[in-house]
């Protein structure tokens, strides 16, 4: 995990019970400290080796949890006019900073992305990755809250590239 998380980024081990019968495990509640409102829950999933990236949210925080697999997690924060991605507020006290997490079978946690901190992943391992997004906002298909920069362009300090060492 990373030593300085971005402003408004929280981590969130998640519970696992397991029993004879399989495994519960809790991933969002509203009486977490973390938990602001409701808008939609949806799954996505990332194939082995796929980036998607790179987008922020002007409106909504993500709450993402891998529930099969392993997810490389980015974090870039775009909170600062200068830095060219359309941010009009105050300058944030870690603009331009990076976190990296890796979450799924291994890492059970939970990562709170919160509005205007750009963000993808990556689907590591063999398997299909699969995630689970709760979001504080429903999906608008007529103005969706999103804004897009593709992964390998330069324009965000992140290599997705695989470091063996």
């Amino acid at each position: 995990m990373a030593k300085e998380l971005i402003q408004g980024v929280v981590v969130k081990p998640l519970k696992i019970i397991p029993d004879e019968r399989g495994r519960l495990m809790e991933i969002l509640r509203c009486d977490d400290d973390i938990y602001e409102k409701f808008g939609q829950v949806y799954m996505t999933t990332a194939y082995p080796g796929v980036t998607k990236a790179w987008h922020y949210h002007k409106l909504q925080d993500d709450h993402f949890a891998v529930v099969k697999g392993m997810m490389k997690l980015v974090l870039f924060d775009s909170r600062d006019p200068s830095l060219g991605f359309g941010y009009e507020g105050e300058v944030s006290p870690t603009a331009g900073k990076v976190n990296e997490f890796f979450l799924g079978d291994s890492n059970p946690i939970l990562v709170k992305i919160p509005k205007m901190v750009m963000h993808g992943f990556k689907g590591i391992g063999t398997e299909e990755t699969i995630v689970i997004n709760t979001v504080t906002m429903p999906y608008n298909y007529k103005e969706p809250d999103e804004l897009r920069w593709p992964p390998h362009d330069g324009s965000i300090p992140y290599d997705w590239a695989r470091h063996d060492g």
